[in-house]
């Protein structure tokens, strides 16, 4: 039986490598990719999860990750894409065996640096974070097995948060004392393989280095490793409103994707997460 990649992106690009060198058979919706998922050995099936009829197509699987970012170009809200699309795949695929739902930590509101883990209050300060808890609450009626993990900021090769503005000197505005809550890309790819064999029906789980820094320490050091000017901070401009990113402070524990998923992290820390990752 296949396993089956619904958001065969930057996180599910490195699961469905994981899959085929299990010799598992793997196959991912697209709407456009086919030649380069098909070189990568995974079966692609056109269509889209806005496309109810497309979704007929897609087989039934003994895992489906569920992995589906907002792609900007589309034109789509990202409410129609998380929770129109989420309620296409659940009416529109057959249920596997495992259900893995790729969520986000922004669906916590603490704002004050907080330690965080599953049984922290989830109530959103940012929109997104609220459509995402949505659509987790729609999950939990529908699919009341599905694996949950939650995701904090994903990085790796091609995906470092403002490198470009650290690389040209530019000042980062915002609060340079709050947390940043950190995965590398490949240690995600591992917490979901980890979540398919040992992760418990319904439950969810926090995915994330366990190593919260603060956004000076962060940026200094990405300043430093790529021999570019010294970071700079600067307040948000007085009067001006606060975006979302900066009304949420809080610390991720990962104490139980480690103990109950048994997660073994490569990149345990920024510092060396951003070794590799800085090519």
């Amino acid at each position: 039986m296949s396993h089956l990649i619904v958001g065969c992106g930057y996180l599910g690009r490195r699961v469905a490598s994981r899959w085929l060198e299990q010799g598992q058979h793997v196959v991912a919706l697209t709407r456009g990719r086919s030649d380069e998922l098909r070189g990568a050995g995974i079966e692609p099936i056109v269509g889209d999860v806005l496309d109810p009829a497309s979704l007929l197509r897609l087989p039934r699987a003994s895992t489906l990750l569920y992995a589906v970012g907002l792609d900007r170009s589309s034109g789509k809200s990202f409410r129609d894409v998380c929770i129109g699309g989420l309620s296409n795949v659940l009416d529109h695929v057959p249920m596997p065996e495992r259900f893995i739902y790729i969520s986000s930590t922004s669906v916590y509101g603490q704002s004050n640096g907080e330690e965080v883990d599953e049984t922290s209050s989830a109530e959103p300060v940012e929109e997104n974070g609220a459509i995402i808890r949505e659509a987790e609450r729609m999950l939990e009626r529908r699919a009341p097995g599905a694996v949950v993990l939650r995701f904090a900021g994903i990085y790796g090769p091609g995906r470092i948060i403002r490198r470009a503005a650290i690389e040209k000197g530019e000042p980062l505005i915002g609060n340079a004392d709050k947390w940043l809550n950190l995965i590398h890309v490949e240690d995600g790819a591992r917490a979901i393989l980890a979540a398919e064999q040992n992760g418990k029906a319904g439950e969810t789980y926090l995915v994330a280095d366990g190593q919260p820094v603060q956004r000076r320490d962060f940026y200094t050091f990405m300043a430093e490793w790529l021999a570019a000017p010294p970071a700079r901070f600067e307040p948000l401009p007085e009067g001006m409103p606060s975006p979302p990113h900066e009304r949420g402070n809080r610390r991720i524990s990962n104490r139980r994707m480690i103990e109950e998923l048994g997660v073994e992290l490569k990149f345990a820390d920024y510092r060396s997460g951003l070794r590799a990752a800085i090519q």
